[in-house]
Order: structure tokens, then C-alpha cells, then sequence
């Protein structure tokens, strides 16, 4: 069960991220709910083996959902039938925000904010079929407008049971300003919970969020990428220290091990990229690790560095 009585801390799907390796790291270190990498709906009614990789789940992970992208309600609701025999699975998340040209032009992610009947068929298709506990909806603001208020009263109305609200509209991409003032008017406008999502990325704006906009909990993303003690960090309300990073870091790693193999060494080498942002001589660390691929000698460049 989610405890919506206090602050929830979220870390956001993003794709070639947040997979099972680096979920079990922030579960571990702090975050109240990991979320699957966005599914396609299609690619699970077609059994791709590659998408039920995606949503295997570490044992630290409870709760745990899966989130899915789709258009057609009959294809959605196919899709949901496949993961009620998942087992471990606490509910689904429908993504209604996702920009990407090749996602839109599918009719799916931020593109069923341009269509509102349809959004809100397919949340309550997900509803009905599902027998998770909880049916939640990220989204945006809208596609080209704000229009978050109307958007957020039809998907209560539909069944969801939570919205997460990623502050900036679809023609805004990822660089336009997050507007948490229309994050407070959608969670005043219904009463089921509403998380604030968007440009989170540090102890200070978590909880600047927390308190001025006053949100159900935080979603983060991209703050948290390079950074997973971010969720540590809300939960200890103070900075991380080097000890704890390098704890993180060794964890990230060997869990890439067990998951990936001997070439989760390889994997793991854009995290390392983004690990040593900051540190000195981090470009020379860089380059020494693209041309490793033996995990013993990568482990030993990390134990070295950090």
C-alpha cells in the first residue's frame, strides 16, 4: 500500500535508465515506488520477449508498477489482461506525457492530451480490467495549453485512482519553465492524490515543491540520473556524503552484474559518465573506463576514483 498521509518520493520512467538495475538502487536507498520503463501496449499483446525483460522487478522493488503507453483501448485492454498474470505488480501507470515524435505520431503519450475521450476510455478500460491495486496516470499539462484542471477532473472521474503532473505542456518540452502553480490548481481541482513531477533535482527543490505547492509526493526523473541518492537524501533531509555516493555507485554496479552479465560492465559506462560530473580529472576517468570491459578492473577503477 502506497501511505498518501506523507510526502511519497517517485522516481520517474525514463527510457534506457531506469531499468531493473538502477530501480533497485533507489529502492534501496530511499524511493517509496519504482515504475517499470515505459511498455508498449502492442509490444506486450504481441508477447516481445524484450518487453517482458523490461518489466522483470528486484525483490526490493514492493510496490512496484508497470507503465504502459497505448491509443487503442481494445489493444490497452488486451495489453492489461497480460500483466494480470504478472505477479508482484501493484498497478499500472498509463503515460499520457511522453513528447517523443515517435510516440506521438502513434496517437499515444502526450498525444491522448489532444484527445480527452479517448484519454479517459482507455483509463477506464485500465481500470476495469486490471486486478492491480492501483491505476494511476502521468501527465502534462496539456499539448499546446494549459488545460491540466479539466484534464485532471475527467481522469478522476474515469477511475484513477492518483495523477502524476509533469508541470510543462507537450510543445514544451523538456527546456520551457515548469509551471508548479498549475501542478497546486490540479491537485485543489480534484480529491485524489496529485504528484509533482518536473525539474526536481535537488534536497532544496524536493522540498520547496513539497511545501509551496503541496503536492501528495515528488516524481523525478532526470534529477536523479547521475544522482540516485537524491531519494537518500529526501528521506535522511540532508546531503549525501562521499561514503554513501561510493556505496550507491558499487551497488549500481554489481546489481547492472547481475542482471546484464559480464557486459553490464559495458552498460554501466554511461553512468560513470555521469557519476563523475564534478570531480576532478573527470575527463581522464572517462576515458579510462570506455576502454574497459573486464567488471574486475572497472570495479577497481570505481573503488579507485570515487
Amino acid at each position: 500500500m502506497l501511505d498518501f498521509s506523507k510526502p511519497l518520493y517517485l522516481l520517474a520512467p525514463l527510457a534506457g535508465y531506469t531499468d531493473l538495475p538502477f530501480r533497485s538502487v533507489v529502492k534501496k536507498f530511499g524511493a517509496d515506488l519504482t515504475i517499470s520503463e515505459m511498455i508498449s501496449s502492442n509490444a506486450l499483446v504481441y508477447d516481445s520477449f524484450k518487453t517482458y525483460k523490461m518489466i522483470e522487478k528486484s525483490p526490493l522493488e514492493n510496490p512496484y508498477f508497470i507503465q504502459i503507453a497505448g491509443s487503442d483501448p481494445d489493444i490497452v485492454k488486451r495489453a492489461v489482461e497480460r500483466l494480470n498474470k504478472v505477479e508482484g505488480v501493484e498497478g499500472i501507470d498509463l503515460n499520457c506525457g511522453c513528447p517523443v515524435p515517435k510516440v506521438v505520431r502513434q496517437g499515444a503519450g502526450s498525444a491522448l492530451l489532444k484527445d480527452p475521450d479517448r484519454l479517459f476510455k482507455i483509463v477506464e478500460t485500465i481500470k476495469k480490467a486490471s486486478n492491480k491495486r492501483y491505476t494511476s496516470v502521468k501527465i502534462r499539462l496539456g499539448f499546446e495549453s494549459d488545460k491540466v484542471v479539466e484534464i485532471v477532473k475527467g481522469l478522476e472521474s474515469a477511475g484513477a485512482d492518483f495523477i502524476t503532473v509533469h508541470g510543462r505542456t507537450r510543445s514544451g518540452g523538456f527546456k520551457s519553465r515548469v509551471d508548479y502553480e498549475a501542478i497546486k490548481r490540479a491537485r485543489e481541482a480534484v480529491d485524489i492524490p496529485v504528484i509533482a513531477n518536473g525539474d526536481i533535482d535537488s534536497l532544496a527543490k524536493a522540498n520547496w515543491v513539497l511545501e509551496n505547492i503541496t503536492p501528495y509526493g515528488v516524481m523525478i526523473g532526470r534529477g536523479s540520473i547521475g544522482r540516485p541518492w537524491i531519494f537518500y537524501e529526501l528521506k535522511e533531509q540532508k546531503e549525501v556524503d562521499a561514503r554513501i555516493k561510493k556505496e550507491i555507485i558499487l551497488e549500481h554496479f554489481n546489481q547492472m552484474l547481475n542482471f546484464y552479465g559480464p557486459y553490464g560492465a559495458v552498460l554501466f559506462r554511461k553512468h560513470l559518465h555521469t557519476y563523475s560530473k564534478g570531480y576532478s580529472n573527470a575527463g581522464e576517468f572517462r576515458e579510462r573506463v570506455n576502454q574497459l570491459k573486464d567488471p574486475d578492473m572497472m570495479q577497481k577503477a570505481i573503488e579507485e576514483f570515487f
